[in-house]
Order: C-alpha cells, then sequence, then structure tokens
C-alpha cells in the first residue's frame, strides 16, 4: 500500500471516530490515548460512561490476531479526565507494513491527542527484577530491525525525528510520583523491543543484558517511535509478566503472560487512571 494509501485511511478513520468522540466528549479534547497491552485490557473498565466502537467499524483499521487484544476504541473519562482507551494492537510479527504498527498513533495525532500512555507485557532481564512488578520505562533499544516511518514521509511528520527524549521527562515524573501516593512499587529501566512472535533464546536474554536492557517485548518502539514524530508525547509502563528464556529454568508460555497481566491489573488500572487525570488539559 503507498503512504499516501495509508494517509487516506487514516483520515478516514479520523473521520468516523472523531464523530463518536464528539457525541460523547462534546467540546472536551481527550488528554491522552492510552493502549492496553496483553492480559491489560480491564483498564476499559475504569473509564466512566464509556462509548466503544470496534475497530472493525472504523475504516482501514488494522485487527489485532493475538488472544488479550480484544479491537476497540473506548471513548470516555478517567478520574473526570477526557481520554481514549485502545484496546488492542497489531505487532510486527503478525505481518505487512510496519506502518500497521503506527496506525491508531497517527489517528491520535489527527485527532489533536497530545499524549500517549502505553501499557505492555514484559520480560525481566535485568537481576533483581520479578514477575508481577511494574517498569517505568525511560528509554527503548529498537531492535525489531523496522521502523513506522520506512518509506515516503507521512503528513507533516519530519524525515529524522530526534528520539533523545522519546518517554517525556514530565509525563514520567507524574507517573512516578502517582505511584509512590497509591503504594504502587514502580520500578525504572531501559525496554527492548524485538520482532517476535518466538520468545528470545537463553543466549539472546544475555546479550540483551548486556547491551543495557531490563525488560524485553514485542510492541510499544514502532507506537513510540511514530508517536515522536507525529508530536505526541509518550509514557510506558510496562507489567513484568514473566522471567526472560534462561533466567529460571521454567519454559515460557503466553497463558503466563496473560495470567500474570491479569494479577496485577488493578495496580496498573489505579496508576494509569491518577497519573491521565493529571496530565495537562488541553
Amino acid at each position: 500500500m503507498s503512504g499516501e494509501g495509508r494517509m487516506s485511511d487514516v483520515r478516514a478513520a479520523a473521520e468516523a471516530l472523531a464523530r463518536r468522540v464528539e457525541a460523547r466528549l462534546a467540546d472536551r479534547r481527550p488528554v491522552a490515548g492510552i493502549t492496553m497491552g496483553s492480559g491489560l485490557g480491564g483498564l476499559a473498565e475504569e473509564f466512566e460512561d464509556p462509548v466503544r466502537v470496534a475497530y472493525a467499524d472504523l475504516p482501514g483499521w488494522p485487527r489485532p490476531t493475538v488472544e488479550g487484544h480484544a479491537g476497540e476504541v473506548v471513548i470516555g473519562t478517567l478520574d473526570g479526565a477526557p481520554a481514549l482507551g485502545l484496546r488492542g494492537r497489531v505487532h510486527l510479527y503478525e505481518g505487512g507494513d510496519p506502518a500497521r504498527t503506527a496506525f491508531y498513533v497517527r489517528v491520535l495525532a489527527a485527532l489533536g491527542v497530545p499524549a500517549l500512555f502505553l501499557s505492555n507485557a514484559a520480560g525481566a532481564i535485568r537481576e533483581g527484577f520479578e514477575p508481577g512488578e511494574l517498569m517505568l520505562i525511560s528509554d527503548h533499544l529498537n531492535l525489531t530491525g523496522r521502523s513506522p516511518l520506512t518509506g515516503p514521509v507521512f503528513g507533516s511528520e519530519p524525515r529524522f525525528p530526534d528520539m533523545t527524549a522519546a518517554y517525556d521527562p514530565a509525563l514520567r515524573h507524574i507517573v512516578r510520583t502517582a505511584a509512590g501516593e497509591l503504594g504502587i512499587p514502580l520500578r525504572e529501566g531501559v525496554y527492548v523491543a524485538v520482532h517476535g512472535p518466538s520468545y528470545e533464546t537463553p543466549a539472546e536474554i544475555r546479550m540483551l543484558r548486556t547491551l543495557g536492557a531490563d525488560a524485553v517485548g514485542m510492541s510499544t518502539v514502532p507506537e513510540v517511535i511514530a508517536a515522536r514524530a507525529a508530536g505526541i508525547r509518550c509514557v510506558a509502563v510496562s507489567c513484568l509478566t514473566n522471567y526472560g528464556a534462561g533466567v529460571t529454568d521454567r519454559p515460557l508460555v503466553h497463558a503466563e503472560v496473560l495470567e500474570t497481566g491479569a494479577r496485577v491489573q488493578a495496580d496498573v488500572q489505579r496508576l494509569v487512571a491518577t497519573s491521565v487525570a493529571r496530565f495537562d488539559a488541553p
């Protein structure tokens, strides 16, 4: 699909979604979009008086195929703050153009949403980090070998966006402060994105640790790259759902990811709701 074709799809989806956002929020613009990763779709239940829109009802919107990714936009408020929830994302390993991973981010940009709060499930790499803990992402490594910016420049996005502060310091401060007030332990570290869908080998985990990674997953980084190109501020939290391969003798299975995500989702929900309510209103 051409770059112009993707732009047409984004515009069509944004126009369709804008009508639903206006119907629910009137003249209030969402302060953030919230990406709900594997096992964390329960965040949608925190929205007040939500309106749910299936991705299938929005023109051109890619549909996730992975268990735990429902595939809908949730429109409502969190602690009184207007926001959009994205239940489910597509991943690079699901195939197709890498711009598919950035589709919803570009829709948010078209709607004028100023911030993106991402969540994901990740494997713990750093010694002392444990499954069931949350990690605020301070920086990332992109080892997917792909970028959503490949190809023609999309709209007014810069050809070479700056990634020096990919994860906004002020938003990270808000999340860190909220975690302390809520009594939620919050690690902080570097997230590395790999292509997947196979889990990493023990040798790869040792390599990633040497490179400075604290947790590993298969999402988030492409979306953050696209968001920064679009001028959207980002903050992200990983739910550490398992150990990286070789850290223990246990095999890695997706069911464990979902189970651990479900166990800690109450903390994630409280942290996201409290933090987003403190984001600057547009």
